[in-house]
């Protein structure tokens, strides 16, 4: 007979007792601003909550005895998942992608696992460039390190080197990062080309009228005849 796999209970996640689930008879009463009231008997501790229209919350269980503390619980549990949802959102998650090459590597392999790269910088994420060595191509690091230079020349416009080529075992290892340029499409790239023209022009004729339409006939000059 196969021996049972040993499966570990799933623990259940404390919950916080408020007004009647509180079991203790007694618990030390903190008022809504933070005050301490004093240890008193549980019933006397939800009468006091009830008659300003808030919840009796144990915030210590593990006390003696156990503190509770008035308040508005319905803001509270508000207040703490607005507080949580900031908290994922400034949170950073690092996502590194990675990309395997052999020094011998062919052009058409080559331009098809840069094409990798690229997609993957324009989605923001990191990338691992590995340059596998078999046999006898350990004797020759520079070919893996060229190549790595080679394709950090050509993505350079939306990856920069993070960390440089280095040698690990019989692999080598460069790191990419996006740049802010990555992820940007050419339209929005061409518009931002556009308007630095646009202001350059715009700076170097300082204080000069706009040119006329071509559809708009230039003024006549004045002459001036002699008397």
């Amino acid at each position: 007979m196969r021996p049972r796999r040993f499966v570990e209970p799933v623990r259940p996640v404390p919950q916080v007792r408020i007004n009647e689930a509180i079991r203790a008879p007694r618990v030390r009463l903190i008022d809504e601003d933070g005050s301490q009231v004093g240890i008193k008997q549980t019933s006397e501790a939800l009468e006091y909550a009830y008659s300003k229209n808030l919840d009796l919350v144990e915030v210590a269980a593990q006390a003696d005895p156990p503190v509770a503390r008035v308040m508005d619980y319905g803001k509270y549990r508000y207040e703490q998942e607005q507080k949580a949802k900031l908290a994922r959102k400034h949170q950073t998650s690092i996502n590194v992608k990675e990309i395997k090459f052999r020094p011998k590597i062919g052009i058409h392999d080559y331009n098809t696992k840069k094409a990798h790269v690229e997609r993957f910088l324009n989605q923001r994420a990191k990338v691992k460039v590995t340059i596998m060595f078999r046999g006898r191509e350990t004797t020759h690091p520079e070919r893996g390190r060229d190549l790595l230079m080679r394709l950090a020349e050509d993505v350079k416009e939306i990856g920069q080197i993070e960390s440089p080529p280095l040698l690990d075992g019989r692999n080598m290892v460069m790191l990419l990062g996006p740049t802010k340029n990555a992820g940007v499409t050419r339209d929005d790239a061409k518009d931002e080309d556009v308007e630095r023209r646009e202001e350059a022009v715009q700076a170097v004729g300082g204080g000069q009228g706009p040119a006329p339409a071509r559809n708009e006939e230039p003024q006549a000059r004045e002459e001036v005849g002699e008397a």
